[in-house]
């Protein structure tokens, strides 16, 4: 075998998968499904480190349950992404000087589906380089033929439900995409800013309301000033006329509940077209409703001083200009709460527009009712929590976007008589009402979400009964990340419980986030992206695979040091190198005998049980989505147990030491244990495995479709002899590192015991004890007085002794513990100092600040344990 190189096997073994179908779910004929919908990148994606968890994570499920022979379905699919795939073309089409306006929606909507079809679903390529097992055979885009049917159908059976309506709201609207956003697109941030003070005259000259406002730019659209009206200080106010600086405009003064005593002076101005609160407060007064702004935010001609302006600008300028009036009383420092466009970061300016709604309440109660009933449940548990909250204070969800791309909406308006028509016809000709022909569609689209959450039933041929819709709907799980919790899953779960009166899958597994080493969030303005193509090219989709399987703590986001990638190619180095070894013995040997042909050994029975243990771990931890557990299960019996301690103990045995018959036996549970923990492993890295399971002498087919192996808990048993054995040369091996015992120098050693059996076992196993230990001479014995010089461990059942006196230059060993020690100290100021240092603790990255104390500690644990060494060496003297 050559050395292992990942660019050599897995391209090859990726076309080997594809060309043969393996992923699709035909080549099983179980009955039982698993099913899993991809939660579908960007069609203007590429693989960002986020998605290679989440497809590791799905991939993982998805080829452990096919070799468990369930009838498996990874359905792959894209997001037609409306904003983000509209900006992308926009720019494109500037770069040859063409505006959108220009070409109109048709013709624009035509270029993005040719840039579809040119550039996008690049991610599908990258996914593939990621080892996802998907069945590229089903692939969907929101956008599709079928799912746009399936959003036509919907939006047209929820709107004559009463569900969908039209109607003016306030909205976030984002001046730049000039679209209104819902709520779960906005990033809420703190900034500095201002109260600004102002007099409101009253109308009959009898003094004035003195207000505080946070935006002085917005009185222009005031149309009341509210108090409490429990509030002793306005109780004769309310009722009055204001007469409004600058404006002229008389409005009343009114009572409300909503207003906070506190806050200001405890009178607010009323801007019902402008603020969240106002417009409800205008709803319950029947205030009129003035709009000042344009649609990017600027004064519109409801001010022609300021008309034009900026509304930041304005806000300046608007200040000066109430100075001049006399209106002006003082300004304040004052945190702000403002919402950002989460795509483009511009401020959202609330405004009221007409827009198509869908009344949430009802869906969102089935679905409490569905996860208190526990046909859905949430890992980790405290998500379910968070999901309860967000459902009971749902609100109506705006369906509409300003947009050209994306799924319009299926109304039209009848110019003529003003009728109101949806449809889920492709297109309508008639008003239905009138009979006029001259009839309009709607130019809006939908929310990006809505197509998305009808994702897992309508990529299986809803609305029609298909064949996929009856075997892989409900889907079996959901995995994603816990930040579209609302964004998507929530409306999965609506949806699909709405219009198929299913949950659309009973369980959902929310994942964390990946950070860097550091914990911290990556950006490109950090220079800490971890692009992990780059990752791949370097050291293999398969270390990458399981380093995100093994990182993935549940509840927790991930910290990605580039070195434990790097730690985990070595795993496969292990891995490939044990299957070297053992190809090397079969090849001298012959071909290995069937397990029940042979008499195992001790070693031989005690590898055959560390591994019916990891496999009931390796299961059982899957099936909680414990991946970190599963693959720590893995790992440790395949580098430890196997490779660190079976391989090294049956080296005689393999040259014959201990006779024909334990060679053979040796030979055969080193190639069944070998052969199974490649299946084991297979679902976490796919390529390496069947790259090594396909050269073994007795497989055949591919390792996708061989059984996983499957342990019962009855089924587990201890081996208390080996495991004792194992233990005193652990000890052994401790004493020696711990004191510096250069692994060539062969030592004697003590092994105290009173159990007989235990002291016949040390002996009748000395010879390998000596080999593994590098040990010339066992004394067992069953008491020992205390000497200074001797350096011991205790084991379960015995305790075990090495005289240094014989095995180490005091002298020398005393001057190597000094050296350390002092380097150590210096390391302890260093870090105590920063540590101790007020600029540092304010400044630095509390991960930073954690690293640092952790790695204080560590040095505490050596120094501590170094002054032991020194403490045993001065007893020698």
């Amino acid at each position: 075998m050559d050395n292992y190189n990942p660019q050599n096997i897995e391209t090859k073994w990726y076309e080997y998968w594809e060309t043969n179908r393996f992923f699709s779910p035909d080549i099983n004929d179980a009955e039982e499904t698993y099913t899993i919908v991809i939660p579908p990148p960007n069609v203007t994606g590429y693989l960002h480190i986020g998605h290679a968890l989440v497809n590791t994570l799905q991939d993982v499920l998805i080829r452990w349950k096919r070799m468990q022979g369930f009838k498996t379905l990874w359905l792959p699919g894209t997001d037609h992404a409306g904003i983000a795939t509209q900006m992308v073309v926009e720019r494109e089409l500037r770069k040859k000087g063409i505006e959108r306006e220009e070409l109109g929606q048709e013709k624009f909507v035509e270029e993005i589906w040719k840039w579809k079809e040119h550039s996008g679903n690049m991610i599908f390529k990258q996914l593939r380089r990621l080892g996802a097992s998907c069945d590229w055979e089903r692939e969907r885009f929101t956008l599709d033929e079928g799912l746009s049917r399936a959003v036509r159908k919907s939006f047209v059976d929820l709107y004559n439900e009463g569900l969908i309506y039209r109607g003016d709201y306030i909205v976030n609207w984002c001046p730049n995409d000039k679209t209104a956003l819902s709520d779960l697109e906005v990033d809420h941030v703190e900034k500095d800013g201002s109260l600004t003070y102002l007099g409101y005259p009253f109308e009959d000259g009898s003094g004035e309301l003195m207000v505080a406002t946070t935006r002085p730019e917005t009185m222009l659209g005031d149309t009341a000033v509210a108090v409490n009206p429990d509030d002793e200080r306005y109780k004769a106010a309310i009722g009055k006329t204001i007469k409004l600086p600058l404006v002229g405009r008389l409005i009343p003064v009114i009572a409300d509940e909503f207003v906070d005593p506190e806050f200001g002076t405890g009178a607010v101005k009323v801007t019902p077209a402008h603020d969240p609160n106002d417009f409800q407060m205008g709803k319950r007064h029947d205030l009129p409703f003035v709009n000042i702004f344009t649609k990017d935010a600027k004064i519109n001609d409801v001010f022609k001083p300021l008309e034009g302006q900026d509304r930041f600008g304005a806000r300046k300028n608007i200040v000066e200009l109430l100075k001049e009036a006399g209106a002006f009383r003082k300004v304040e420092n004052h945190g702000l709460s403002l919402g950002q466009c989460q795509r483009c970061k511009t401020v959202l300016e609330p405004r009221v527009s007409t827009q198509w709604f869908c009344k949430m309440k009802d869906m969102a109660d089935a679905s409490l009712e569905a996860m208190k009933n526990g046909e859905i449940r949430f890992v980790p548990e405290n998500q379910g929590k968070i999901f309860d909250e967000w459902m009971s204070n749902i609100q109506d969800w705006c369906l509409s976007r300003q947009l050209w791309w994306g799924h319009r909406i299926p109304a039209w308006y009848c110019d003529d008589c003003g009728e109101i028509m949806v449809s889920d016809e492709d297109l309508v000709s008639k008003c239905t009402k009138c009979g006029s022909t001259n009839i309009r569609q709607e130019t809006d689209v939908l929310d990006t979400w809505y197509s998305s959450g009808l994702f897992p039933f309508s990529t299986m041929g809803w609305p029609d009964d298909t064949e996929d819709l009856k075997l892989f709907y409900p889907n079996s799980t959901l995995i994603t990340a816990y930040d579209i919790l609302f964004f998507w899953v929530a409306r999965m779960v609506m949806m699909g419980i709405k219009i198929t009166g299913e949950v659309p899958f009973p369980e959902v597994f929310l994942h964390g986030l990946v950070r860097d080493e550091n914990g911290e969030k990556m950006s490109k303005t950090k220079g800490n992206v971890i692009d992990p193509l780059v990752i791949i090219d370097k050291y293999g989709a398969d270390a990458l695979r399981f380093t995100l399987t093994s990182l993935i703590v549940m509840g927790r986001d991930i910290k990605l040091p580039e070195k434990t990638i790097e730690g985990n190619r070595n795993f496969i180095n292990k891995i490939w190198n044990a299957t070297r070894f053992t190809h090397s013995h079969i090849e001298r040997l012959g071909t290995p005998k069937k397990l029940e042909e042979v008499n195992p050994g001790i070693f031989d029975s005690w590898i055959l049980n560390r591994f019916k243990a990891a496999a009931y771990d390796m299961h059982r931890y899957l099936e909680s989505y414990r991946f970190n557990e599963a693959a720590k299960a893995v790992y440790a019996f395949v580098w430890h147990e196997l490779c660190d301690w079976y391989v090294e103990i049956i080296k005689p045995t393999l040259f014959g030491k201990l006779g024909e018959e334990a060679c053979q036996a040796s030979l055969s549970v080193l190639y069944h244990v070998l052969e199974s923990s490649l299946r084991l492993l297979h679902p976490i890295m796919p390529f390496v495995t069947e790259e090594l399971w396909q050269g073994l002498p007795t497989t055949d087919g591919t390792i996708m479709l061989a059984e996983f192996p499957r342990v019962e808990q009855s089924d587990l048993q201890g081996d208390p002899q080996a495991e004792m054995l194992i233990e005193l040369v652990s000890l052994v091996r401790n004493i020696r590192g711990e004191n510096n015992i250069k692994p060539n120098v062969k030592i004697d050693i003590i092994a105290v015991t009173k159990n007989q059996d235990l002291a016949k076992d040390i002996d009748s196993y000395k010879e390998i004890i000596f080999a593994l230990g590098s040990i010339k001479n066992i004394a067992i014995r069953d008491a020992i007085e205390k000497s200074e010089g001797l350096a011991g461990g205790v084991g379960k059942g015995f305790e075990v002794f090495v005289d240094l006196t014989e095995t180490i230059d005091v002298e020398q060993e005393t001057k190597r513990l000094q050296k350390e020690k002092a380097k150590l100290l210096v390391k302890q100021e260093q870090i105590q100092k920063k540590l101790n240092n007020e600029s540092f603790l304010s400044k630095a990255p509390d991960a930073v600040i954690r690293k640092n104390r952790d790695e204080l500690a560590e040095i505490d644990v050596k120094i501590e344990k170094i002054d032991e060494n020194l403490e045993t060496i001065k007893a020698i003297k």
